[in-house]
This record gives structure tokens, C-alpha cells and sequence, in this order.
């Protein structure tokens, strides 16, 4: 039977670094407020002309093959997760497939938002699970500095989201017990208003109106509260889930890396699930929430901190807009 394994991670950052102080010369806000609500201390902005949810994602890409020690020409699949595309079409997956200077491949993209990585993950491992493909590139690459509004009306979203890329190259492999284990993903439109940008869209509006842009209607929308209240109630069932799955309990786990929404969320997980402070990997403090970018970024960054060892058992959890909800059981 074929499991697909993870070969290579990697990831990228754009060079601007923003910290809370600089918010505040837009915002009327502190680094205290910001860092007691979110965790958050800096984010990550992009270059303009320089970064594109591509190039970023290629970047992150190119590292995740050295360290496979692959050639983008040995890739076979591209899926492709971000909720801020290069254009509105086509798909980011083309232009990250041009990037890497590679033709005829098949690139899908993906837009499940703050899960998008474990949807994306899921949907390359099937694919290798079935014998199609032996080897895929998983990107979550997001560009979100430009969606917000840097001003007291913004305020709510824009002190929480950055920039960034993060990417996964897996590759077919029939030992048993390791790689992917399994993944598990959830859905529940009923709140989908909760969390949500509705314009540029077909919903209601056919067109793009000056009222949209003087009411801040065109803006990203949260109700922060209904958010962290599902994320809390999410988080741990599909956890528990996975581990359920395979007979596993909260013990056997050597890492879990969440979705980096707000640190909060993250030590209300860990006290509830009584995790140790060493079983949980967060860096949410310096790159804000990147979106579907996040868990490939803290997954990079754990396994350059020599966090994540040959054999150990990691879990992958994700809550975000739609509401969607993920989680992935890992062997190293």
C-alpha cells in the first residue's frame, strides 16, 4: 500500500518587518493591547514589486526540494493553498508551476482559508495514496497587507494578519507507519458571514460601487468573538480525532502545530488538552496569522530548530473561515 511521506519543508518571509509600535502611527492602539489580545509582537509585510504570492511560494518551495533533496522536475502535482491569489484567475498553482520552470504538470489550487494547507495536504496525499502520483508540491502562500486597512476602522483585522509562504514536497513511499497518517477535514457554512470578504464578489453585488469602497464594505470582516469561540470548540475534537483514529492519545504526541490564528487560542488548547508548553509549537509572536501559510511556515521553523525529529509523531489542527476545520497525523 503506497502513504505519502514528507520529504522537505520550507519557507519564506518577506524582508519588512512591522512591528505593533509602527501600527499605532495608523491606529489608535498599543503594542500592550495588541500583544494581551493576539500574542502578536511583529508581522511581515510585503515588498511591493518585489513579492508575490508566487514568488513567495516558489521561494518557500525551492527550500523544501534542497532539503528533499529533489529537483522541481522530479515534482508531479502542484495544489496550491491561499486565500489571496496573484489575480482573481487564473490560479496561483500556474504561475508558482511557471516559477519553477516546470510545464504540463497539473496545478490545483485551494481556497479553505486558515485550513487551506491541511486541505491541500490532504488532497496531494490521496492522490499519491492512489498511485497516480509519486511525488507533490504543497504550498499555503498568502499576501493579505494589501486587503487591509491600516486605520481604526481596519483595526480589528489588520493588527492580526501577515505575509508570508510555506511548502511541503512529499513523495510515495510503502513503509508502514510512516508519513502522512491520516487527515481529517470539516466543514459548517452556517456562520460563514462570521469570518468573511464579501466583495469583490457575485453574492449581491454586481459590481464594484464607490459606496462599497467609502463604507468599508470591500474590507475583510470579523466577529472575533464567534470566531474564538468555535476555534476553541474546534480545535481540540478534531485533535482528539486524529488521535482517536489510530488508537493514540495526547501522551503519544511529540509536536502539535496549530493554525498561528491567536496565541491565545493556541494556550486555551494547550491548558485544555493539558499539552506541556514543550509539545506545542507557536510563532504567531513574530508573523502574525499568514493564513493557509502558517502551519508549513511554523513547521519549517520547527524543523530548522531541530524540533521535529526522525520518528516523531506531529499533529497539524487548523480552524478558519467558512467555517472550515482540518487536522493531520504525522510519523517523521
Amino acid at each position: 500500500m503506497f502513504h505519502s511521506v514528507i520529504k522537505g519543508v520550507g519557507h519564506y518571509v518577506p524582508e519588512r518587518v512591522v512591528t505593533n509600535e509602527e501600527l499605532t502611527h495608523y491606529m489608535d492602539t498599543t503594542d500592550e493591547w495588541i500583544q494581551e489580545r493576539t500574542g502578536i509582537k511583529e508581522r511581515r509585510f510585503f515588498k511591493e514589486g518585489v513579492d508575490t504570492v508566487s514568488s513567495m511560494a516558489a521561494k518557500a518551495a525551492h527550500l523544501a526540494l534542497e532539503r528533499a533533496e529533489m529537483e522541481a522536475s522530479e515534482l508531479e502535482l502542484i495544489v496550491f493553498a491561499t486565500l489571496s491569489p496573484d489575480y482573481a484567475f487564473p490560479g496561483s498553482g500556474v504561475l508558482l508551476q511557471r516559477e519553477l520552470g516546470l510545464t504540463n504538470i497539473p496545478a490545483l489550487d485551494i481556497r479553505q482559508q486558515c485550513a487551506g494547507f491541511i486541505y491541500a495536504l490532504s488532497v496531494a496525499d490521496q492522490f499519491i495514496k492512489t498511485g497516480m502520483y509519486k511525488t507533490a508540491l504543497v504550498v499555503g502562500s498568502e499576501i493579505q497587507s494589501n486587503i487591509m486597512e491600516l486605520s481604526n476602522r481596519g483595526r480589528n483585522v489588520s493588527v492580526i494578519f501577515g505575509d508570508g509562504a510555506g511548502a511541503a514536497v512529499l513523495k510515495v513511499s510503502t513503509e508502514k507507519g510512516k508519513g502522512i497518517l491520516s487527515t481529517h477535514l470539516h466543514a459548517d457554512g452556517t456562520h460563514a458571514e462570521e469570518l468573511v470578504m464579501m466583495h469583490p464578489g457575485s453574492n449581491k453585488q454586481k459590481r464594484i460601487t464607490s459606496k462599497m469602497l467609502e463604507d468599508g464594505s470591500m474590507l475583510p470582516f470579523m466577529n472575533g468573538q464567534m470566531v474564538f469561540k468555535n476555534a476553541v470548540q474546534r480545535f481540540p475534537e478534531v485533535i482528539n480525532e486524529a488521535l482517536k483514529h489510530h488508537n493514540l492519545s495526547t501522551t503519544d504526541l511529540d509536536l502539535l502545530i496549530p493554525h498561528q490564528a491567536n496565541l491565545r487560542i493556541s494556550e486555551f488548547i494547550q491548558k485544555s488538552m493539558k499539552l506541556r508548553e514543550d509539545q506545542v509549537f507557536n510563532n504567531i509572536q513574530k508573523y502574525g496569522n499568514t493564513t493557509a501559510a502558517s502551519i508549513p511556515i511554523a513547521m519549517s521553523e520547527a524543523y530548522e530548530q531541530g524540533k521535529i525529529k526522525t520518528n516523531d509523531l506531529l499533529c497539524l489542527a487548523a480552524f478558519g473561515s467558512g467555517f472550515v476545520w482540518a487536522s493531520a497525523l504525522v510519523r517523521w
